[in-house]
C-alpha cells in the first residue's frame, strides 16, 4: 500500500473536484480501487488542503493523474473569468480497475471483489439477495458476518436500503459497561471492532467514519435496539448465539418497512450462563415452518480463513467424540 497527496488550493477547489455529494470521489475509488480523503494542508496559515489517495502503487499512480487533470480544468476554468460549477471525472481513457466476477458482491476498496466461495455461501448470498430475512448458522471463519456485510452495502449503494444497523450481544465477564473507562464508542469498541474490521476492508477507514458520523452505518449493543423501528434499513446481528429468546424476540420484531435483516451465529459457542437458552437455537425450531425466513447452515467444510482453521475445527470435533478424554 502506497499513499500519494495531491495539493489544493481552497475549499472551492475541493468542492469542484468532489463534486455534488463527493459524487466525483466515489466514483475515483471504484474505479482504481484506491481510497481518496481530505486532510488539513502542511503549510500553516495557508488554509489549504491535501488530498491523500491511498492504494496499490498503479492505482494510486493513475487516481492522482486523473485528479490531477480534474484540477488543471478547474484551474483553467477559473483563470478563464468564468464560474465554474463542477468538474466530472473524464469518462475517455479512464483505466478502470479489474472487472468485477459474475458473482461477485462487491468489489472492495482495494479492488478486490468480495463473492462467496463455496455451495453453502452461495445459497447464503442469493438468500441475503432475495429474502427479507436470513440467519446464517456455523462455525468461525465460514464467511457468515463478512457475507452480510457486503450484501448489506451492495444494498445501500444500490439504493435498496438507506442506512445499514448492525448489533451484537454485549456478554460481560464481570465487568459492568458504565464502570469501563472512555466515552459510549469507547466503552463497546471491543465488542464490535470484527464488524468495523469487515467495514474498514469494503469501503475503507475514512468512509467508514463518515458513513457512521452521518448515521447511514450505525452500529450498536443489542440493549440500545428496544423500542426502535428499523424502517428502511439493512439490519445486522452477528453472534446472535448469545442472545437469549427474548432478546432475540425483541431484535426480529425491530423490522420495519423496506428491511432486510441478516442474523449469524455459531451455536457451538455460546458463551450464555448455564441457565440461559439461546435465542439462536430456539429460533430455530420457532420459526421452521414461515416460509418467507431463510436459514443457512455452514459447517467446517465452508471455512475460508487459514487452511490450519479447518484442522482446527475437525480436531476438536474428533475430541468431542471421544468424550472430551486425553
Amino acid at each position: 500500500m502506497v499513499t500519494r497527496r495531491l495539493a489544493l488550493s481552497d475549499q472551492e477547489e475541493a468542492v469542484l473536484l468532489f463534486g455534488p455529494h463527493d459524487k466525483n470521489i466515489k466514483e475515483i475509488e471504484r474505479r482504481f480501487g484506491v481510497q481518496v480523503f481530505v486532510r488539513p494542508s502542511d503549510r500553516l496559515n495557508e488554509g489549504g488542503l491535501t488530498l491523500a489517495v491511498r492504494g496499490n502503487p498503479k492505482p494510486v499512480e493513475q487516481a492522482v493523474s486523473t485528479l490531477t487533470e480534474m484540477k488543471r480544468s478547474a484551474l483553467l476554468g477559473r483563470r478563464q473569468g468564468g464560474r465554474v460549477e463542477s468538474v466530472d471525472v473524464p469518462a475517455a481513457g479512464l483505466p478502470r480497475a479489474a472487472a468485477a466476477p459474475a458473482d461477485a458482491v462487491l468489489m472492495s476498496v482495494t479492488g478486490h471483489a468480495v463473492r462467496p466461495r463455496s455451495a453453502n455461501q452461495k445459497a447464503y448470498v442469493k438468500a441475503l439477495q432475495e429474502k427479507d430475512m436470513v440467519f446464517g448458522i456455523g462455525p468461525a471463519g465460514t464467511g457468515k458476518t463478512y457475507l452480510a456485510v457486503a450484501c448489506a452495502v451492495s444494498a445501500l449503494e444500490r439504493g435498496v436500503v438507506s442506512r445499514i444497523i448492525l448489533t451484537r450481544p454485549v456478554v460481560e465477564a464481570g465487568e459492568k459497561l458504565g464502570f469501563l473507562p472512555g466515552d459510549f464508542y469507547e466503552k463497546v469498541h471491543p465488542y464490535l471492532k470484527p464488524l468495523y474490521d469487515a467495514f474498514h476492508s469494503m469501503v475503507g477507514a475514512e468512509r467508514f467514519r463518515a458513513m457512521r458520523d452521518e448515521e447511514t452505518i450505525e452500529i450498536v449493543p443489542l440493549a440500545y435496539m428496544r423500542g426502535r423501528t428499523l424502517d428502511d434499513a439493512f439490519a445486522i446481528l452477528d453472534e446472535a448465539q448469545n442472545t437469549t429468546p427474548e432478546q432475540m424476540k425483541m431484535f426480529l420484531t425491530r423490522m420495519g418497512n423496506g428491511s432486510r435483516m441478516a442474523i449469524t451465529g455459531d451455536v457451538t459457542q455460546i458463551d450464555l450462563d448455564t441457565q440461559s437458552r439461546s435465542g439462536l437455537v430456539v429460533i430455530q425450531d420457532v420459526l421452521k415452518s414461515v416460509s418467507d425466513v431463510a436459514f443457512v447452515w455452514f459447517s467446517d467444510t465452508d471455512v475460508v480463513r487459514h487452511p490450519l482453521i479447518q484442522k482446527i475445527l475437525k480436531a476438536y470435533d474428533q475430541w468431542d467424540a471421544r468424550g472430551k478424554t486425553p
